[in-house]
């Protein structure tokens, strides 16, 4: 499987040829556009969009669109694309990805597919990182649109249902790719069309489109309503949790952080709770709070996937550094963590709507997206989203020279040459950007530079409101910069004066991470648009990525490992090792988005039927005639539920069926017992269904019904989705177990998955059926009784 993530062969000139061939036509109609007026200019916008309703293709007016804009641009930002911007933006339109390094101006890029694909008429999405980039982007690219004569939208956190729906319905609308997944599950949550904000999907743009459907995809994104949590059950198994061991009371794998009991764990819970079976049904929510409990200790670790500020629990991003804002843990697993720390226990968060990032931007019908770092995850970006890489060149030659990786043999080695490293090139005035994996990393490496007396800036999580000043420094001359991966994405550091002549900016790594890409994108900020610079990771075989991921090869090369006297690793193939690791690891991260991605899968199907569903009932389509298809469905569930084919009649349950269907009817009906075939019941009940039918069609004027009833249907519908979720969700944890008895848990999870589902859905109907007729039959005794 580890195939899949060998590096793919550049883009060829021969792909890049056809591209090329566009570019031509659009430099030679830039005089044809030079020497328009701004409202010539202006009105190609309306001439492209009746050549687009005339039946003319996007791709046939695609050169001529490109010139406009490139030209709008002149005349308002005074940028004029490079010809590889144009590439770049070819490569956009069409619905793929474009590599292009940093600084080499993706911004401007995503000016030229937005506009062209806008010209539709159906609304393009430019997704951004982060609400700086998507301010950023709407303020300064969406002047070239307004120019142009399109309108643009800004979607943020915390607006106003009208702020948003004028947001969405705009031309352009720049935001974060999680709010506008947030808003697709509040739409689905709304009692009223007027509340909905979006409209149907059409094309996006995603800028580092790594991070956002890679990176940020293994956690779904959930709208959680709050719910009161046990404290005392939480703190009682933070203790109980801090007392296990690995490997005798719990098993923990390294790579795939999947965490189970053991029998001995199972034991001291029984023992300590006074139980026999913790497995048994009505103990399904003490175990939940143990193994949360559990996973709090061994998976989560303070100033590195949290920080605690002000008596509460921060996450902090992986991927960027930064603290995710607002965001927290669901099913008490951030509950977990307070109660690990001492802190006072939150409301715990129930999910009441959920999708996963993938299953989100699938729902576009066309999707591109532009990074520096895509063509190692080609083949998933290829699988999941339909969506080629290429690769396009840079404007300038890259000067930055990548040095290979030092490799220690111990932590302490390794920070040591570090600080070393960094003195020696302060002392001759060089910029240095030290990254590091996370906050407690950088803390560790400020004290080694402390050792050397060096002055230096430090960038984390906790630092953030400096982060634009810090960053705006990192180049400046004798700088030295500590960061961890907020510097990676989205900054541009620009050199000081005098600091190309030392060879520009020196970007030193002190751990790989989890993704080359993320590597990659470190090393990107030096040598930006041609300048000079150099990187190199500094490496110790005691690193957590080599402990986790590579136990069995780092046991074999720490017996014939060799080293200098400063524990510099001196075998050849340590090099070989590193990237075999980071390798592993990717693959067990595409394992675990894969897998994510199929349970999703499960959930998506029934998420369609219930959200179609609702949708009918918040527009009143036809909602008498949906009351009746509800009570014939349930009628005929109720019948062949109790009429098992591999059961001889004299075992049906004639009883059920008789109480069930009877609750619903204007008149019970009397079922006979004698009766051998379904037909036969059903029709029984046939002339008895259609009184019910005329009955309730009589009701189609009446107010107070038409009022009650997509209220009550909604209410219904939203209480059985949210505990149908719960009920997944605690399907989905003990799955696992199972594969212990020789069967796949993802088919356990789609079939059970599958059942659970249309029993709770068949409830759903019959509560809502039982709901509306007493209802009716409420209304109809009053009238009979006014006159």
């Amino acid at each position: 499987m580890l195939s899949i993530f060998k590096r793919s062969n550049q883009t060829s000139e021969r792909q890049l040829r056809k591209y090329r061939k566009i570019v031509q036509q659009i430099n030679k109609l830039e005089p044809t556009y030079e020497v328009m007026s701004d409202k010539q200019l202006t009105n190609m916008t309306e001439i492209f969009k009746e050549r687009i309703q005339s039946g003319e293709s996007i791709h046939s007016i695609t050169p001529d669109a490109f010139a406009v804009v490139r030209e709008a641009s002149k005349r308002v930002l005074e940028m004029r694309h490079f010809d590889v911007q144009l590439i770049g933006g070819l490569v956009l339109t069409e619905g793929n990805i474009a590599e292009m390094p940093t600084g080499e101006g993706k911004t401007l890029v995503a000016s030229l597919p937005s506009y062209v694909r806008a010209l539709e008429g159906k609304g393009v999405h430019v997704i951004t990182v982060n609400d700086y980039l998507a301010k950023r982007d709407y303020e300064q690219i969406g002047q070239i649109h307004r120019f142009l004569g399109l309108t643009v939208g800004l979607n943020l956190p915390m607006m106003q249902v009208h702020e948003k729906q004028a947001a969405y319905h705009a031309d352009i609308t720049y935001g974060v790719g999680t709010e506008f997944g947030f808003d697709y599950l509040r739409d689905n949550m709304a009692h009223q069309m007027t509340e909905h904000v979006q409209r149907p999907y059409h094309f996006a743009i995603i800028d580092e489109v790594d991070s956002i459907l890679v990176d940020e995809a293994k956690t779904p994104l959930i709208v959680a309503g709050k719910m009161q949590a046990d404290a005392d059950l939480h703190l009682i198994a933070a203790r109980l949790a801090k007392r296990f061991k690995k490997g005798i009371d719990f098993d923990f794998d390294d790579e795939t952080k999947a965490t189970s009991l053991t029998d001995t764990g199972i034991e001291k819970v029984e023992k300590s709770f006074g139980i026999d079976n913790l497995y048994d049904l009505e103990h399904q929510t003490l175990y939940h709070y143990v193994i949360q409990a559990v996973r709090a200790y061994v998976i989560f670790e303070r100033d590195v996937d949290y920080i605690v500020r002000d008596e509460k629990i921060e996450l902090v991003d992986m991927f960027t550094g930064r603290i995710m804002e607002g965001r927290t843990l669901s099913d008490g697993l951030h509950q977990a963590i307070e109660a690990k720390e001492g802190l006072p226990i939150t409301e715990e968060n129930k999910a009441q709507a959920q999708i996963t990032i993938q299953n989100y931007f699938r729902m576009y019908p066309q999707l591109c997206g532009m990074t520096g770092t895509a063509k190692t995850q080609e083949k998933e970006f290829n699988e999941v989203y339909g969506m080629t890489v290429i690769q396009i060149p840079t404007n300038r030659p890259t000067l930055r020279v990548d040095s290979s990786d030092k490799v220690y043999k111990t932590i302490d080695q390794k920070y040591k040459a570090m600080a070393q490293e960094v003195a020696e090139r302060n002392k001759k005035g060089q910029p240095v950007l030290v990254g590091t994996t996370s906050i407690l990393q950088s803390e560790k490496v400020a004290k080694y530079l402390n050792q050397h007396k060096l002055n230096f800036n430090l960038l984390n999580a906790k630092s953030v409101e400096q982060e634009v000043e810090l960053i705006s420094q990192a180049g400046q001359l004798g700088q030295i910069t500590v960061a961890t991966n907020m510097a990676g994405r989205g900054t541009d550091i620009v050199l000081g004066e005098g600091v190309e002549a030392l060879g520009g900016l020196f970007v030193l790594g002190t751990e790989k991470h989890e993704s080359r890409r993320i590597d990659n994108q470190l090393r990107g900020r030096s040598g930006r648009q041609g300048d000079h610079g150099e990187s190199r990771f500094f490496l110790s075989l005691e690193d957590d990525m080599f402990k986790r991921f590579a136990k069995d090869d780092l046991e074999k090369f720490l017996k014939k490992v060799t080293a200098n006297e400063d524990g510099l690793v001196t075998n050849p193939e340590v090099d070989e090792l590193t990237e075999r690791t980071q390798r592993i690891v990717e693959g067990a991260h595409y394992s675990m988005r894969e897998y994510n991605l199929k349970l999703d899968d499960v959930i998506s199907d029934q998420r369609k039927v219930v959200y179609s569903l609702r949708d009918k009932v918040i527009e009143h389509d036809g909602i008498l005639e949906q009351l009746k298809t509800m009570l014939a469905e349930t009628v005929e569930f109720v019948i062949y539920d109790s009429c098992a084919e591999e059961d001889t009649p004299s075992n049906w349950d004639f009883e059920r069926i008789e109480r069930t269907i009877n609750d619903l009817l204007l008149e019970p009906v009397s079922l006979p017992t004698t009766l051998e075939k379904t037909a036969d019941i059903l029709n029984l009940y046939k002339t008895s269904l259609d009184d019910l039918f005329t009955f309730i069609d009589s009701f189609e004027d009446d107010e107070q019904v038409n009022q009650m009833l997509p209220q009550a249907m909604l209410s219904y519908i939203d209480v059985m989705w949210t505990k149908h979720l719960e009920v997944m969700t605690r399907l989905k944890e003990g799955i696992g177990l199972r594969s212990y008895g020789q069967e796949d848990p993802m088919r356990i999870y789609q079939r059970e998955g599958l059942e659970l589902f249309g029993r709770n859905y068949q409830k759903l109907r019959r509560n809502i059926a039982s709901e509306v007729i007493g209802f009716m039959k409420l209304i109809a005794q009053q009238k009979e009784a006014q006159q």
